[in-house]
Formats: structure tokens, sequence, C-alpha cells
């Protein structure tokens, strides 16, 4: 073999071993370049990126203090002795009763001063797709007798859908308390019974009002609201909060 091939057949690995050095010395100088670039991008963002993260939160935090603090349970929320969450929203005991009349299951309208002379329980409700609401008022018509015996002479109910729709309820669930109709909320609006429930305020909440016999309201109990979200209590334990609760 000549020296000429001899050389060619060593210097040929030698040449491509030095290639190789210095393409992985470049590749290594570029990630070098590139890591320094990317954290110097990085250094000037992330301030900005830190900042708006924080005014975030804050935000956040601030929307959600103010939610909590204006929900109706923090408004003389009290467990009462029903054990179950209410309010007592406005107007409230020892004011008159807004008057009304409006439309009714029953047929032809009712008025507040149909009752006057009696003590009226009324009852605010979210209607035809609150199951619980129904519950609630079939409850009460069972226990008429302890109503009686708390001095509630009749109980009416309130709420936002069409009264024959209502009527039709009525009917299928064979039920018998009075129940009116106020689909523009304007009563349900008057007695502010429409902040205590599920839906927001476009419909009633779960919300318990006793007229006196002389249009005063005695008694105020709004059990819809936050957290829980009540829409059905046993009638003796309303009971237990209007005998505990209500204003001579």
């Amino acid at each position: 073999m000549s020296k000429t091939s001899s050389k060619t057949a060593k210097g040929t690995p030698a040449g491509k071993r030095a290639r190789q050095i210095q393409t992985r010395q470049r590749q290594q100088a570029q990630a070098a370049a590139r890591s320094v670039r990317e954290a110097r991008d990085g250094s000037s963002r992330r301030p900005v990126w830190i900042i708006l993260g924080v005014v975030v939160v804050v935000l956040a935090v601030t929307v959600l203090y103010l939610i909590y603090q204006n929900s109706p349970s923090q408004q003389n929320a009290t467990a009462g002795g029903s054990g179950y969450q209410h309010v007592a929203g406005q107007p409230g005991a020892g004011t008159p009763a807004p008057a009304f009349t409006l439309p009714s299951s029953s047929g032809g309208e009712v008025s507040l001063a149909d009752y006057r002379g009696k003590s009226v329980l009324l009852y605010f409700q979210e209607g035809l797709m609150c199951q619980p609401c129904w519950d609630q008022i079939t409850d009460l018509e069972r226990n008429q007798p302890g109503l009686t015996a708390a001095g509630v002479d009749a109980v009416v109910s309130i709420t936002s859908d069409p009264v024959n729709q209502i009527a039709q309820k009525m009917t299928d669930m064979k039920l018998s308390t009075p129940t009116l109709s106020d689909p523009d909320l304007d009563v349900i609006r008057a007695y502010d019974a429409h902040k205590y429930g599920m839906m927001g305020e476009s419909r009633a909440g779960h919300s318990f009002i006793l007229v006196g016999p002389d249009g005063i309201i005695r008694w105020r109990a709004d059990y819809g609201g936050a957290p829980d979200y009540t829409m059905y209590l046993p009638t003796q334990k309303m009971l237990a909060d209007l005998t505990a609760e209500r204003k001579p």
C-alpha cells in the first residue's frame, strides 16, 4: 500500500472526528446562546405576568367577598328554632304589608284586604318547576291544626306562573290553598321576595310572611337564599321559627 493511501485511510477518521467535535461545539454554543436569550426575554416578561396574576387574584378575592357580604345569608341570618338557615328581609315585622289583588287558582281574584281581621300567612314560592314548593303546600295543608294552634287563620301562596297552569297543578295535586299568579312580579318585588331563590331575581324564592289582622307584618322568614337554597322545610319547623320570632 502506498504512503498516500495510508495517509488517506488514517486521515479520514481523524477528519470526521474533528468535524463532529466542531459540530457539537457549534450546537452547544447555539444552545447556550438560545438559553441566554430565553432567560433574558423571560426575565423581561416575568414581572409583567407576575403583576397581572396578582391583580387577577386580588380582583377575584374582592368580587367573591362582595358577593358573600351581600348574599341574603349575610343579612341578619339565623337558624332560629327550626335549625333551618333563614333571613328576615324587608318589608319586615312591624311594617304595613303592601296591598295586592291577583288572579287566583281557585277562580276570580284575591286581595290582601279580603283577609282583614284575620292572620294570613303569605307563602312566596318559585312556581311550577319547583316540586319541593308544591310539596311545601301539601305539607301546610296536612298540618292545618298546627297552623290554627299557632294563630294562622289562612294561607295564601304567590308565584309568577300563569294562573291557568297554576290551577291545573293544584288540581293534579288535589290542593286547595289559594295560589295567586303574579307574572309581572309586581307583588313579589313589593315584598322583596325575589331575592331568595335559586333562579336569581326572576322568580320568588321561599319566603313566609305573616300578616296580622290589622295588616301589619308580624313575622317574616326567607329560607330560599344562599348558601342552602332551602325550597322545603317541614311545617312544624317553620312554626317553631314563627313562634320564636313573631312580633306581637
